[in-house]
């Protein structure tokens, strides 16, 4: 027996093997999360293109870009009409970005949704058609070529009244975006990316939440469905697994491993800052030592008067002078300390925190210093 043989024979065995589990009743556990949502196939993965083009059919809500104008005179130089830059006056062109994704296992002739964007000065896309526009991808290949028209999901409306010097002050509404739009299935695929999907004898799982609990929890799994020796973790992120190298039999192997459900470790012990919006979110396995917080507030206060200043009555060459008079004050409010006990949860900490009656942003202040104060069990990021 040869070796391509010997190997043919050994994956037909594995598939048997796997579709004899399955017959015979072994089901996945009832708890947990599927194996899927937890990690990536390495080499299957969707990507990215791009292009440029222009939308064409406006009325009057274009834009007159130096650039919009040379790709219009470029288009028209295609079609045998030799005109100049200075020549194109239209206001029914606009010159667009179109982005789309490419999803893994695509092939030639299918379509994708496109999206459409002005970068121009353009007032709308509202109406308008997206003429032939290649896509590329971060290779420079082209992948797709989009043209159709556009959905735009936002309007709006401009009057005649204001002043005389701007007739539209005042007199415009707008809901949503309108340099902006879609055009389903407005791209079709002229180019397929090659995965490593169907190469080789075993795939790469790489976890979406790396760790080594996790990683060590399907590894379990795996071998506890298909049997030992299937699954090896090389790391907390990635696992590999031996599987089927024919390409309908990796095909049923895959299906099966969407049907494993893995016991998902606890997560990390984390407080999420947003500093824009002042939200904060605390995760489950947040936990303080005992510490005493005090929380208060100082209060300056600035009171300006402005009193006349005039000259004695036997002054020579005196004026009249404004003079202003500050007054300032400091004031500190009144705060207890509150007594946080050891190893309270999320829960306790909300309400401690609230019993020194803080706010949002206070809240991020309180935990932080009790992080620097070591008191706090948990990771602080700031997004």
């Amino acid at each position: 027996m040869t070796g391509n043989q010997r190997h043919d024979y050994l994956s037909s065995v594995f598939f048997f093997l796997c579709l004899t589990i399955t017959v015979m009743g072994t089901s996945p556990s009832a708890h947990g999360r599927r194996l899927l949502d937890m990690v990536d196939v390495e080499g299957v993965r969707s990507n990215q293109l791009i292009g440029y083009g222009l939308v064409v059919g406006l009325d009057g809500t274009g834009d007159k870009s130096a650039f919009t104008k040379q790709s219009l005179v470029n288009m028209l130089r295609e079609f045998g009409l030799t005109i100049s830059a200075v020549d194109v006056n239209s206001k029914n062109v606009a010159a667009v970005t179109v982005h789309a994704t490419l999803p893994a296992f695509s092939r030639p002739g299918q379509k994708l949704d496109v999206t459409v964007s002005s970068i121009g000065d353009a007032k709308s896309l509202r109406g308008g058609t997206l003429l032939f526009t290649p896509l590329k991808g971060a290779d420079n290949q082209i992948y797709a070529i989009a043209q159709g028209s556009l959905i735009v999901g936002g309007v709006s409306a401009e009057g005649l009244s204001g002043r005389a010097d701007n007739p539209g002050a005042g007199s415009k509404i707008q809901i949503n975006s309108t340099n902006a739009g879609r055009i389903p299935g407005g791209a079709l695929i002229e180019k397929a990316v090659q995965t490593p999907f169907n190469y080789g004898n075993h795939l790469v799982l790489n976890l979406k939440e790396p760790g080594f609990t996790s990683a060590r929890r399907i590894v379990k799994a795996i071998n506890n469905y298909f049997g030992p020796g299937v699954a090896a973790a090389t790391n907390g992120v990635s696992i590999k697994v031996s599987a089927p190298v024919d390409s309908s039999q990796r095909v049923a192997f895959m299906s099966m491993l969407e049907q494993i459900n893995v016991e998902s470790a606890s997560p990390a012990a984390r407080i999420v800052f947003n500093s824009r919006t002042g939200t904060v979110v605390m995760g489950e396995n947040v936990r303080v030592r005992p510490a005493a917080v005090s929380h208060g507030n100082l209060v300056v206060r600035v009171r300006q008067t402005a009193t006349a200043s005039q000259p004695g009555a036997f002054a020579e060459g005196g004026s009249t002078e404004v003079v202003l008079n500050s007054d300032v004050s400091l004031e500190e409010e009144a705060s207890a300390i509150y007594l946080v006990p050891e190893g309270v949860s999320l829960s306790e900490v909300v309400s401690a925190i609230n019993g020194v009656g803080a706010t949002p942003t206070d809240l991020m202040s309180i935990l932080e210093a009790l992080k620097a104060a070591g008191a706090l069990e948990a990771e602080l990021i700031v997004i």
